[in-house]
């Protein structure tokens, strides 16, 4: 399916601030049978100087630095991808140190009792089947309702509330398969589904599991089904602290307000 896409974020700040140094993490991944045909990313004030780089779980990281005072930046990016009708992994085997990220408990992805307790009676007969399981577990028992959790909750708060978004159902995800020794990773991207969301939408998280044999299957909690071609995949980390959209850090006596604005559309 090819998806067109438009992110706009825009900062703002009560007060004049007086220099600001954001990260950008929105271009569409090149993977799994996906493919970014186009990405073109603005900045306003327009004078900002945009560089880019690659991180540790190859995302392609935007970044620039604002050092005059400003109370506004917005940042608009355009894409353009296809997308697979199966997310395809040609992976073989993870080396020691991505076992490691994809195994070991995280701030948002903690190895907490009632995690491992919620997942015990899951465990199935292979580790794929486990992770069907979980999966499974986490659509029946965790109830989405946006407004019930916030950016910072983690998954062993899930557990205990019993309700969440797209973030908390991923997070509690992987934290059940790492507690069965099944490596796990968190994909933030977008999934276009006009029927229920029209083409104003939000991004979406959900997450990878490694399977000796298979390599990476991508798994959807939040809505119990595997990565098709409606998911567009944008980074990929050991929790959400390694994928946010935007992250940055300002200087100045201000409060500052997030807003974004997310459309999409397919050809």
């Amino acid at each position: 399916m090819r998806i067109f896409i438009q992110h706009i974020t825009t900062l703002i700040y009560d007060s004049p601030i007086s220099e600001a140094h954001t990260e950008v993490r929105q271009r569409p991944l090149d993977t799994g049978g996906q493919r970014c045909l186009s990405f073109h990313l603005e900045v306003r004030p327009e004078r900002a100087n945009v560089l880019s780089f690659v991180d540790h779980f190859n995302n392609t990281v935007h970044y620039f630095d604002w050092l005059q005072p400003h109370d506004r930046v917005v940042i608009t990016a355009n894409s353009e991808v296809l997308t697979p009708a199966t997310f395809t992994d040609t992976c073989t085997d993870l080396s020691p140190l991505e076992r490691f990220d994809y195994l070991a408990p995280t701030a948002y992805a903690p190895r907490d009792e009632m995690i491992c307790a919620f997942a015990a009676p899951h465990i199935a007969g292979s580790p794929y089947e486990t992770a069907m399981a979980l999966m499974q577990a986490i659509y029946r028992n965790i109830q989405y309702e946006r407004g019930a959790t916030h950016v910072k909750t983690t998954a062993d708060e899930v557990i205990q509330l019993r309700r969440g978004v797209c973030q908390d159902f991923a997070h509690l995800f992987i934290a059940t398969c790492r507690c069965q020794g099944i490596p796990a990773r968190y994909v933030s991207g977008y999934l276009y589904d006009p029927k229920f969301f029209g083409t104003e939408v939000a991004t979406h998280a959900w997450a990878d599991v490694f399977i000796a044999g298979h390599g990476w299957i991508s798994l959807d909690p939040t809505h119990n089904c595997m990565q098709d071609e409606r998911y567009v995949r944008v980074a990929v980390g050991r929790d959400y602290a390694d994928t946010p959209p935007t992250r940055g850090v300002f200087k100045g006596n201000a409060r500052e307000t997030l807003e974004v604005r997310v459309s999409i559309r397919s050809a």
